[in-house]
């Protein structure tokens, strides 16, 4: 199923140049605007969002370079360029490809400031998913990579917040 879904998604490159240009800005560079949607709320009202922006960092850090690394550690799995016949978009290198760490970082943001505020929670998760799409489609993630990333992220923003809430209760 992960190659069947690798394949739909990664034989539309290398088709149409628009559709590479737009595969290769949401994999390598879209998320910096999500950074820079973080600190524009900042900058916005910043004492309503100074408290969510810094818990969605600390979940996004954990869940990126802890729990990731940590099965990074325990489970290597190659990239899809590595040991199959890809459209291969960008240069990328041969590190552990599950889970995915663009998905972690990005959907455990996306989930801490769904947490705090709905509509800009679910821009968030659209832009996440476009960005992990697009990784996908350029050939260096399989789906399950991506699956995987979600999953530790989400779990990562929700027990970030949870703590939190945990913690301002007991103050």
């Amino acid at each position: 199923m992960d190659l069947y879904l690798f394949n739909l998604i990664n034989q539309l490159a290398g088709k149409y140049s628009w559709l590479d240009s737009l595969g290769v800005f949401f994999a390598k560079y879209f998320e910096y605007a999500l950074i820079l949607s973080l600190l524009l709320l900042l900058i916005i009202e910043f004492k309503k969002y100074l408290k969510p922006v810094i818990l969605a960092f600390i979940s996004a850090v954990i869940s990126r370079f802890v729990v990731v690394n940590i099965i990074r550690w325990i489970w290597f799995r190659p990239r899809p360029f590595i040991d199959n016949s890809v459209n291969f978009l960008i240069d990328y290198p041969n590190k552990a490809s599950f889970p995915s760490g663009h998905a972690a970082f990005y959907f455990a943001l996306s989930t801490v400031i769904y947490l705090y505020n709905k509509k800009i929670g679910i821009i968030f998760f659209i832009a996440s998913f476009l960005i992990c799409l697009a990784r996908v489609f350029v050939g260096i993630h399989w789906p399950l990579d991506i699956l995987a990333g979600i999953v530790v992220g989400i779990l990562s923003g929700f027990i970030v917040y949870r703590s939190d809430v945990k913690l301002s209760r007991q103050n």
